[in-house]
């Protein structure tokens, strides 16, 4: 167990190595500064004059929004089409069949979103030709979105007074040319040569040790797993995700996931620190991310390593620790901590069976997907920690009877109402969607349009309260990860999801772009002794006792119908 847990500090460590310069390298890429990746300009270029865009332009943040909201409805409706009619369609050697609407509706808006919520199983349920051309190019310009709007809210947050957020396409366009693409061909070339497929053939034939045959699917996987990944998409190409050995083929694969999924929310906050010139503030925002993320970790690696106490009062030996669910190649504490980074992260992807987890451990992951805002998703991350800086700062402003500023600009009732809106709002979302599920599974267990909830849970009780809990968190969230024992693929699951993926990716995305521009155009005040200082220790302590404390107040109800109880039960 020593050397398992070695392994996750290195992995550790490792990603914090990498994300230092490549935050220098993204702030000099969105401040116009030379870069190595330079000579991408004249297919930007290129890429601008055949769409007829005007990448000099300036764009107010009403203008960012619009061209972010209308290019993603463009992109849901030929995904929707593309899963609806994928059977008819070329490079589809399995012979998978088209989805129906109301799976393609779901699955349309989860990669939209970046949640890559799958209700159906990869090898079966999707083409050669929509894994590549729908889902894994949704998974570049998903993650490209986010970081296009974080950078926005950078733009706002660098000028004393200004109206302009940036050229939306602009950096949508560049963050896919220069940071997602070059960094997901290193690692999808390091996947390739570890034993990840890149072929174009159908599925294998194959006799086990056991002499028995079966079928196993192949494809160019590997470029879509790096992307999933650096993009914090999560998607898997296989239905077991990078629990499957062709997508997460040894430890040195699992590693390289790992660090992937974290190394670009990383980056970004220290490349805001570059960007806006303020270090000290990104030091600031990555202690408080770190103190979070590690109170989530130490305790699931604490849980995963010691096992079920059940079967440890029954005299049983666990010496592997807690292995339900788990792939022995990767053992308990590296599984715990990928449980943790993909779900504070909005990442979703899985090498174990989170249905699987100890009952703390699933607290665990549920807490990092409710705060959201412990690393996050590529831009996203930040955006949902930007809102909780909002209502510190002015909780903080009425303690000690000033008016509250931000980084020079006065915090007043319409960005605290936006900010407010977007907490209660996820709120809403979640306990309300498992509240509805709730009344259907005990009040209609056969209602057909819900094709018969007395069928949805294979694990009654508290663990099955939790897995409708944890569907409705994970789909606002914009993870996509899973308590795969609740039968999600049906109309109920996939259009209530479908509208918690919507509604949980843009307007946390809206408010804190709204926010930013509307402070930005205020008259710039200079700070003075009364000033709140946003780089302080006392600031960030004050923000992480605010998360904490907006987390309790809206859901420990519910985790205490579910893993709270259910870990007491155990105990």
């Amino acid at each position: 167990m020593s050397q398992e847990i070695v392994g996750v500090a290195v992995t550790f460590l490792l990603t914090l190595l990498l994300a230092y310069p490549l935050g220098r390298y993204i702030a000099k890429v969105f401040k116009g500064d030379r870069t190595w990746l330079d000579f991408m300009a004249p297919l930007e270029k290129f890429i601008f004059r055949i769409c007829g865009i005007d990448a000099t332009k300036k764009m107010t943040w009403k203008e960012f929004l619009k061209a972010m909201l209308t290019i993603n409805l463009v992109w849901f409706v030929y995904a929707f089409f593309m899963f609806l009619f994928q059977a008819h369609l070329p490079l589809n050697p399995d012979g998978n069949p088209n989805m129906t609407p109301d799976l393609s509706f779901n699955t349309a808006i989860s990669f939209m979103v970046n949640c890559n919520l799958q209700d159906y199983s990869g090898e079966t349920g999707v083409t050669y030709l929509t894994q590549l051309f729908v889902i894994t190019f949704l998974q570049f310009v998903s993650a490209a979105t986010g970081i296009a709007c974080l950078i926005g809210v950078f733009n706002a947050m660098k000028e004393k007074t200004t109206t302009n957020l940036g050229n939306f396409w602009a950096i949508l366009v560049k963050t896919t040319t220069r940071l997602l693409l070059p960094i997901s061909i290193i690692i999808a070339v390091l996947l390739a040569f570890n034993g990840a497929p890149t072929s174009y053939a159908g599925k294998d034939t194959i006799t086990t040790l056991q002499g028995d045959t079966v079928q196993v699917s192949r494809g160019p996987a590997a470029g879509m797993i790096a992307i999933k990944h650096l993009g914090t998409n999560g998607g898997g190409w296989f239905g077991q995700n990078s629990a499957h050995p062709l997508e997460n083929p040894n430890y040195f694969t699992n590693m390289l996931e790992m660090v992937a999924q974290v190394l670009i929310p990383l980056a970004m906050i220290f490349a805001l620190g570059f960007y806006i010139r303020k270090m000290k503030f990104a030091w600031v925002i990555f202690g408080v991310m770190t103190v979070g993320m590690l109170a989530l970790v130490i305790p699931t690696m604490i849980t995963e390593i010691h096992g079920n106490p059940l079967i440890a009062k029954m005299g049983v030996s666990q010496f592997n620790g807690a292995t339900e669910g788990k792939e022995v190649r990767f053992g308990a504490a590296a599984s715990g901590y990928w449980s943790i980074v993909t779900t504070i992260i909005s990442t979703g992807s899985v090498n174990s069976m989170h249905d699987s987890s100890m009952a703390l451990s699933g607290l665990m992951q549920l807490l990092g997907m409710l705060v959201n805002a412990f690393y996050g998703g590529c831009g996203v991350g930040i955006l949902n920690y930007y809102i909780y800086i909002i209502i510190t700062v002015f909780i903080a402003g009425l303690m000690v009877g000033r008016t509250p500023e931000f980084l020079g600009h006065k915090v007043e009732a319409r960005e605290v109402k936006i900010a407010a809106l977007v907490t209660l709002l996820s709120a809403f979302l979640i306990k309300g969607g498992t509240a509805l599920a709730c009344y259907y599974f005990v009040h209609h267990p056969n209602a057909d349009w819900a094709t018969k909830p007395s069928a949805w849970l294979n694990n009654p009780g508290y663990h099955g309260f939790s897995e409708m809990l944890y569907q409705y968190t994970s789909s606002n969230a914009n993870n996509g990860s899973a308590f795969a024992g609740l039968n999600y693929n049906n109309p109920f699951w996939n259009i209530t999801t479908g509208f918690a993926m919507i509604l949980g990716r843009f307007l946390p995305i809206i408010g804190p772009v709204a926010i930013a521009g509307i402070l930005a155009g205020k008259k710039y005040v200079p700070e003075s002794a009364g000033t709140l200082r946003v780089d302080s220790l006392t600031f960030g302590v004050t923000t992480l006792a605010v998360i904490i404390i907006i987390t309790a107040l809206s859901y420990f109800p519910p985790l205490a119908l579910g893993p709270i109880a259910e870990y007491l039960s155990m105990h």
